[in-house]
């Protein structure tokens, strides 16, 4: 599928997410300008991609790749994780001391390091409620699902995720709080575990997952920075 390290391994550098995504999923990537009279060959190939939509040149030179499902970061990013591609760098350089600048204290929306620390442990809540709930883990994932307004301002952020780490960064803070933030916003309002005595449908497994994706980067980005992430706040 058309996700961010499968087209960067044909254009040479993974490309970024541009655009809300609150219409449409689209990439961009210099590799056109790069490539010169070859610049033709290379289009056709990202436009062969299984779920590439549309592929043009912007009037800066960029190719604008709009993909079908941008869900399908989702299933990338814990690909990785569960060994089925090599985790990326972190892109963090320096492992900053994040407890001098995201101190513990206080705990309101005030302190970006208690967004972010808030926003993995909530990811990991949902994901052991499921489990007690009976959820099993094997669960099909149906990325095509995660429509929803706040789904996809989410999965706008997590998109950033692999071109930003295999690039060095000194800051990597203002990234995740915009990461935390987009998750507390959709596991408000677009939340993973039914309620009541509802059943679990395809959408909550679909959540359950990009909740899955969030803690993942989340983690890396808090161990690489020498924090221990946290399960329960």
């Amino acid at each position: 599928m058309a996700t961010p390290f499968r087209l960067g391994e044909i254009l040479g550098d993974v490309p970024a997410p541009q655009g809300s995504w609150r219409q449409n999923a689209v990439y961009a990537s210099p590799a056109a300008l790069r490539a010169h009279a070859a610049a033709p060959e290379l289009i056709a190939r990202v436009r062969a991609v299984p779920g590439v939509r549309a592929v043009e040149i912007a009037p800066n030179g960029l190719m604008l790749i709009t993909v079908t499902t941008p869900g399908e970061i989702v299933r990338e990013i814990i690909d990785e994780t569960d060994g089925h591609r090599p985790a990326p760098a972190t892109g963090i350089s320096d492992r900053p001391d994040t407890a001098a600048r995201w101190p513990d204290l206080p705990r309101t929306w005030d302190n970006p390091g208690f967004v972010v620390r808030y926003a993995h442990a909530r990811a990991v809540a949902v994901q052991r409620w499921a489990r007690d709930l009976g959820l099993p883990a094997t669960s099909a994932f149906n990325p095509a699902l995660l429509t929803a307004p706040h789904d996809r301002a989410a999965l706008r952020v997590l998109a950033e995720w692999p071109s930003r780490s295999l690039r060095p960064t000194r800051d990597p803070a203002p990234y995740l709080n915009r990461l935390a933030t987009a998750y507390h916003d959709a596991h408000e309002n677009a939340p993973a575990i039914p309620t009541g005595d509802d059943p679990f449908t395809d959408l909550h497994i679909a959540r359950l997952r990009l909740a899955q994706a969030v803690q993942t980067v989340l983690a890396t980005a808090l161990t690489a920075l020498g924090e221990p992430p946290p399960a329960r706040i």
